[in-house]
């Protein structure tokens, strides 16, 4: 994979049009876009198709928390649409997770979310996890790899750790990665581009630094000129 290849630009916005209109801008050199609940929810599944159309790759992030039934047929569901990737939330339990991973296609990423990026140890403590941040993301990431994903979502704090555990058995995933030139907002546990990588991640899912710029290509541009 060259660089560009590991970046994953996230298509947080209302519309169809908004996220095509990125895509246009970015689809050289980035080749892979993230669509979340924001914009599913506007624009539904045709958006995967469409964005499939253009050549690019997918990563629907949902983050499934369900009854092992329904995440399964959720799974197949997404697999017939074409997404080569998608989110489960890890805290769904071991029978939830396995039937996610039983019922995947064969090319598809799936990625067990961890602990959220926005979130701190006080977070853990509002909903009743005692030991901290680091033991609870490998807790519900052994989960995770025992029941069957091939990729994790991890905040860039926590992918040496990951990377030491799992080591190339799975794919890491960061999200909240922010460029130095850019504002951390709502992330609580943020790396560069850099960092992150060097930390072991595999991808790097970045959206407000790109999207929100009046400029996204020359964010694109500027990211990749610091990791060259």
């Amino acid at each position: 994979m060259t660089t560009a290849d590991q970046i994953i630009v996230a298509l947080d916005v209302p519309t169809k049009e908004e996220a095509l209109n990125l895509l246009e801008q970015l689809l050289d050199p980035i080749s892979f876009f993230k669509v979340g609940l924001q914009l599913y929810t506007a624009e539904g599944p045709e958006i995967i198709r469409t964005i499939s159309s253009t050549g690019a790759r997918v990563f629907l992030d949902l983050k499934l928390h369900d009854i092992p039934h329904t995440v399964a047929r959720t799974v197949e569901r997404v697999n017939a649409l074409g997404a080569q990737a998608l989110t489960i939330h890890l805290s769904g339990g071991s029978d939830m997770v396995r039937a996610a991973a039983e019922a995947r296609g064969p090319g598809m990423l799936l990625l067990g979310v961890t602990v959220l990026t926005s979130a701190t140890e006080k977070t853990l403590r509002e909903i009743g996890v005692a030991d901290g941040m680091d033991k609870e993301v490998l807790r519900l990431a052994t989960l995770g790899v025992e029941g069957g994903v091939n990729g994790l979502v991890a905040s860039a704090r926590e992918l040496e750790m990951l990377r030491r555990q799992f080591g190339t058995k799975v794919k890491l995933v960061a999200p909240g990665i922010r460029p130095s030139w850019s504002s951390a907002g709502d992330q609580k546990r943020a790396m560069t581009p850099r960092q992150a990588l060097e930390a072991g991640a595999d991808y790097l899912v970045i959206g407000r630094p790109i999207t929100a710029h009046p400029r996204p290509r020359e964010a694109v541009d500027k990211i990749l000129q610091e990791l060259a």
